[in-house]
C-alpha cells in the first residue's frame, strides 16, 4: 500500500471501531506473511485461492447485487416496503432466491435480514435452498440433476422456514435496526482504486461464467496464467477497497440501504468488498488446512454406505463454497451417491453464511444447524427409496 493510501486510511479510520481497525490490519498482515514468508508451495496455493475466490464468488456477488440495486433504483422499488407488504410470502421468495446458482440471491436475503426486513424463518429457508457455487458445476455436468436438487431445495427451504416461524414466531431472533450503531456511515471513498476494480470486474464476470462451466480460459485466449492474474488482481483490489473504506465494515453494512439509496455502484462495491474478505479468509483457512494436514476429503467419504449421506450433510455445515464444490466433484466422479449430494446441497449455506455471521452470529449458527434437519430427512429418504441395496 502506498503512502497516499495509508494517509487516506488514517484520515477515515476514526469512523471505525477499534476492533474493526485491528481486524483489518490482522487480515492484511496475515496475507502479507503468507505471500512473503512461507515457501513457494504455500505462496502458489494462496495466489490460486485468491484467484478462485474472486473468479468463482466475487464476480457473481457483484453482478447479482448490481442487478438488484439497479432494479431498485431504476424502478424506484422499495424492497423493505414490498417485504413488509407481502410478509406471508417472504419465506417462499427467500427459498427461490436461495436456489439461484451462486450465492448472490442468498446474500440479498441475508442483507435484508440484517436490517430487520425479514423473519428468522426466511434465513432458514434461504440457507436451506442455497447450493452456492457448486450449483454451476452441477449444471454444467448434469443439468437435470441440478434441476432436481434445486426443486428439492426450494421445497425443503420453504417448508423448513414456515415451520420455524410457526414454532418460534416471526419475531424470533429478528434484527432490530434501532439497536445497531447510531453512527452514520461515511461516504464510500472511491479514489483511484475503484476504476481498476470496475475494469477487473468487466473481465472477471465473463471469466467467472466460463470457469463455472469448466472452460479453460488460458487455452481459450492462448495466454498463460490469464485467469489467475485477473483473479489475483481483482481479489487484491477488493481487499484494498475494503481496507480503506469504513463503509465496508460490518457495523455499516446493516445501514447501507438507507444511507446510499440510489447509488448503485456504491452499494454494489460496498457489499461486494465486504463479502469478498469473508470469502477469501474462509477459502484460505480451508485450503491451507487441507494443504498442511494432507486431509483427503474423498477418503473421508470412502466409508460405510449408511454414513455417506450423513458425511455429505456434515460437510455442508462447513462455511464457504470450497468444501461443497469438492463434494459435488466427488459426486460427479461417482465417488459418492446422489443421496449424499442432496444432503450436502441442502445443508450447505455457500458463502452467504459469512455476512450473516458478521451481522447476526447467533442467528446464523442456529439457522445453519436447522438446515441439517431437512437435509438429513431428504438425503436418507432418497437413499432408502432409490439406493437401498434391497430395493435394487
Amino acid at each position: 500500500m502506498n503512502t497516499t493510501s495509508i494517509a487516506q486510511y488514517a484520515a477515515i479510520s476514526p469512523h471505525l471501531t477499534a476492533r474493526s481497525r485491528i481486524g483489518r490490519y490482522i487480515v492484511l498482515c496475515c496475507l502479507a506473511a503468507l505471500l512473503l514468508i512461507f515457501g513457494d508451495a504455500t505462496r502458489t496455493l494462496v495466489l490460486e485461492t485468491l484467484s478462485e475466490a474472486y473468479i468463482a464468488v466475487t464476480v457473481f456477488v457483484a453482478l447479482t447485487l448490481f442487478i438488484f440495486h439497479g432494479l431498485e433504483t431504476v424502478f424506484k422499488i422499495d424492497t423493505g416496503a414490498l417485504l413488509n407488504k407481502y410478509a406471508k410470502h417472504q419465506i417462499a421468495v427467500a427459498a427461490v432466491l436461495g436456489a439461484l446458482p451462486g450465492c448472490g440471491g442468498a446474500i440479498m436475503v441475508v442483507t435484508q435480514y440484517s436490517i430487520g426486513r425479514t423473519s428468522f424463518g426466511a434465513i432458514v429457508a434461504v440457507l436451506a435452498s442455497t447450493m452456492g457455487d457448486a450449483a454451476f458445476l452441477l449444471i454444467a455436468k448434469e443439468p437435470l440433476t441440478a434441476l432436481l436438487i434445486m426443486a428439492l431445495s426450494i421445497i425443503a427451504g420453504a417448508v423448513a422456514g414456515y415451520i420455524v416461524d410457526a414454532v418460534h414466531g416471526r419475531e424470533f431472533l429478528k434484527v432490530d435496526p434501532s439497536k445497531q450503531t447510531s453512527r452514520s456511515p461515511p461516504p464510500f471513498q472511491f479514489g483511484r482504486l475503484h476504476w481498476p476494480w470496475i475494469a477487473l470486474l468487466t473481465l472477471g464476470v465473463p471469466f467467472g461464467i466460463l470457469a463455472a462451466f469448466q472452460v479453460d480460459i488460458d487455452a481459450l485466449f492462448g495466454i498463460s496464467n490469464l485467469e489467475r492474474s485477473v483473479g489475483v488482481l481483482g481479489a487484491l483490489c477488493s481487499l484494498a477497497l475494503w481496507f480503506v473504506n469504513p463503509s465496508t465494515s460490518a457495523s455499516y453494512i446493516n445501514r447501507i440501504d438507507a444511507q446510499v439509496s440510489g447509488q448503485v455502484w456504491e452499494k454494489t462495491t460496498t457489499d461486494t468488498c465486504f463479502v469478498t474478505v469473508w470469502v477469501i479468509v474462509a477459502f484460505l483457512l480451508f485450503e491451507l488446512t487441507m494443504h498442511w494436514t494432507n486431509w483427503d476429503l474423498g477418503a473421508a467419504f470412502a466409508t460405510t454406505a449408511w454414513i455417506v449421506p450423513l458425511m455429505g450433510v456434515l460437510v455442508g455445515l462447513l462455511p464457504g463454497c470450497g468444501p461443497q464444490v469438492i463434494t459435488t466433484s466427488l459426486y460427479l466422479q461417482g465417488v459418492i451417491p446422489l443421496s449424499a449430494q442432496i444432503g450436502n446441497a441442502i445443508s450447505n449455506d455457500g458463502d452467504a453464511l459469512f455476512p450473516a455471521f458478521s451481522v447476526a452470529p447467533r442467528a446464523s449458527v442456529i439457522a445453519t444447524l436447522y438446515t441439517a434437519v431437512p437435509a438429513l430427512i431428504l438425503a436418507y429418504s432418497w437413499m432408502f427409496l432409490f439406493e437401498f441395496p434391497i430395493l435394487k
